[in-house]
């Protein structure tokens, strides 16, 4: 088996290099857009951007592209890359994932000697990966969530001073953090190339996925169709965002025991099954045939299902 490995290692070597090529291809493009938006990034002196892909690369990612969107018509990947701020393409992702599972395969091989374990092992990566992902889209969007009642305030208070809601928007980015500040100089970068400023927040909204955003998206909307002090329906937002947030913050407590029970009981099954496979593989090799296999993938389906059901079970929405 270790035979088998090494050209699974060279190949996972040589797809590692296809990804290198593939992320550093994108600052001229970046570049490009930076200096369309005014938003051009200041390189120290001396360095030098002119990565360039060559043309195998390029091919290669082309057609990754070119699958990924047969496949995903909805670009919701795409879309999860967006949202996540990670930058690359659904193609240069799925080159990224394709090398890591094949690494990862490749190891397991040659540690264990059981190619079906690292089969399963690709498919762990694969899977890992798809949850950190999702895991960053959630921990942006808290943090949006989190800054989102301090920027209404700020951005009401400089209404109140006089100024446009723009110029307002424009203020707020300067002082507030990311991801938040990220989001919004997009939404400020949109309205230079003539998008209106209502139209962009729907964008925003629509790209992230938060309900508070949408209300906010909604108010404004209305009081521009009524009338009305905008200064004064910001704070209120602001005042309603944050009385909400108080409340997701105590169910989150309240529920903190069932998500952890979920996670160790599903995590503890594949660890022990990694363990004796390393320690002593004859004791499991009956598993990977005849009605073992089924008992094993029963299993299998079985932790999936009671994850689901207990944090099903947890979630709680407000």
């Amino acid at each position: 088996m270790t035979g088998m490995a090494l050209p699974l290692l060279a190949m996972a070597v040589g797809a590692g290099v296809l990804v290198a090529a593939a992320v550093f291809h994108r600052a001229d493009e970046d570049e490009v857009l930076g200096d369309l938006l005014g938003l051009r990034a200041q390189w120290p002196e001396g360095e030098d951007d002119d990565d360039e892909l060559s043309p195998v690369t390029g091919r290669a990612v082309e057609l990754a592209g070119q699958v990924v969107e047969r496949m995903d018509r909805a670009r919701s990947l795409g879309n999860l890359l967006e949202r996540a701020k990670i930058p690359l393409r659904p193609g240069e992702f799925v080159i990224v994932l394709a090398g890591a599972a094949l690494a990862a395969a490749a190891i397991v091989v040659a540690v264990s000697g059981s190619m079906l374990t690292g089969v399963g092992a690709g498919i762990l990566v694969v899977l890992v990966t798809a949850q950190l992902l999702r895991r960053r889209v959630t921990k942006r969007r808290k943090a949006f969530e989190a800054q989102l009642p301090d920027a209404l305030s700020l951005v009401a208070s400089s209404l109140a001073a006089g100024h446009t809601f723009l110029r307002a928007v424009q203020m707020m980015c300067e002082e507030s953090p990311p991801p938040l500040s990220e989001e919004f100089a997009r939404l400020v970068a949109e309205t230079r190339l003539g998008d209106s400023v209502v139209e962009a927040l729907e964008r925003t909204a629509l790209r992230l996925q938060i309900r508070d955003l949408d209300m906010v998206v909604q108010a404004i909307r209305i009081q521009q169709t009524v009338g009305g002090r905008l200064a004064d329906l910001l704070h209120t937002l602001s005042d309603v965002i944050r009385a909400r947030d108080e409340v997701r913050r105590e169910v989150m407590v309240l529920t903190a025991e069932g998500r952890m029970s979920a996670y160790v009981l599903t995590g503890m099954v594949p660890f022990l099954f990694a363990v004796i496979e390393v320690l002593n593989p004859t004791y499991v090799k009956p598993l990977y045939s005849g009605m073992g296999l089924v008992l094993l993938i029963g299993c299998g389906v079985s932790v999936v299902a009671g994850l689901f059901v207990i944090l099903r079970m947890v979630k709680i929405d407000v």
